[in-house]
């Protein structure tokens, strides 16, 4: 028996990185089939224009596009925020197609507080003038370290073991990338509460968060929706709190039907998805 899709008011989606060998398109689906948003909040890098000419767009990641048209047909309104990935889309900003609006920052007032959504790489300096070809090589070597991490998982699936992320285990081992996270985190909410906003909501650095941070100016709650690569979560808004949601195969599996699920499979082995 079909369980009922769980009603959001605001969704947050951020690195889903799809064109790429890491993006995790399959759980995509089944999340995304499992809830029934009025409002999704694309929050940057959901298509990566950096190694899209690398020409890898596996219909299992088109799936994802239709999905999301579909979600748009039956009613909920999709923002998408550009990223540094994605950054292809900057020059239609505050274009508005149907229920699809493309802008580079979203504000919205919740429960009577103000909410700010950017991606957040305003703050890298490393996706910022000549800083940025090496900033697309280490995005190639991360492409490599996760395809790796792909055919590891695949064999440790085959022995019965389960999912380990190599890459999330490496960067969290260097201390400069996680001094980096600590920094992103901190800027971010300084500017926000210097800004006077409630509530900043991010994503770029692939780290779900929750927190609430505090200066001598004022404090505000850091939120951050993670990634679709190697943590699989987002940020959900309902009944008046937000969560940090962590994707969990066997309660989302069983919230669509069986043949839901074959039609996803038969699209991507037969090669059938098509935009429309």
């Amino acid at each position: 028996m079909k369980k009922k899709k769980r009603e959001l008011e605001v969704c947050v989606l951020s690195d889903l990185h799809l064109g790429t060998y890491g993006c995790r398109a399959e759980e995509i689906v089944k999340y995304l089939n499992s809830i029934q948003p009025k409002l999704l909040i694309l929050n940057g890098d959901i298509i990566d224009g950096w190694n899209f000419r690398k020409k890898y767009f596996p219909p299992s990641h088109m799936v994802v596009v239709r999905k999301l048209l579909k979600m748009m047909e039956k009613g909920t309104e999709v923002i998408y925020i550009t990223g540094n990935h994605d950054e292809f889309l900057r020059k239609y900003s505050d274009s508005k197609l149907g229920k699809l609006k493309i802008v580079d920052k979203y504000i919205l007032m919740l429960n009577n507080q103000k909410c700010w959504f950017f991606h957040g790489d305003i703050f890298d300096r490393t996706t910022q003038g000549y800083a940025r070809i090496i900033a697309k090589l280490g995005g190639k070597g991360y492409d490599w370290l996760i395809l790796f991490n792909h055919l590891m998982n695949k064999m440790r699936n085959a022995m019965g073991l389960e999912r380990v992320s190599y890459s999330k285990r490496i960067k969290n081992s260097v201390k400069s990338a996680v001094k980096w996270i600590d920094n992103f985190e901190k800027t971010a909410s300084e500017l926000a509460i210097d800004e006077g906003y409630d509530i900043v909501a991010c994503g770029h650095i692939h780290q779900p968060k929750d927190e609430i941070y505090q200066n001598e100016n004022g404090k505000i709650r850091y939120l951050n929706s993670g990634d679709w690569v190697e943590n699989l979560t987002s940020l959900e808004y309902c009944n008046g709190e937000w969560k940090v949601f962590y994707y969990s195969e066997n309660e989302v599996t069983d919230l669509i039907t069986e043949k839901e699920v074959d039609t996803i499979l038969d699209a991507i082995l037969e090669k059938e998805v098509s935009l429309i």
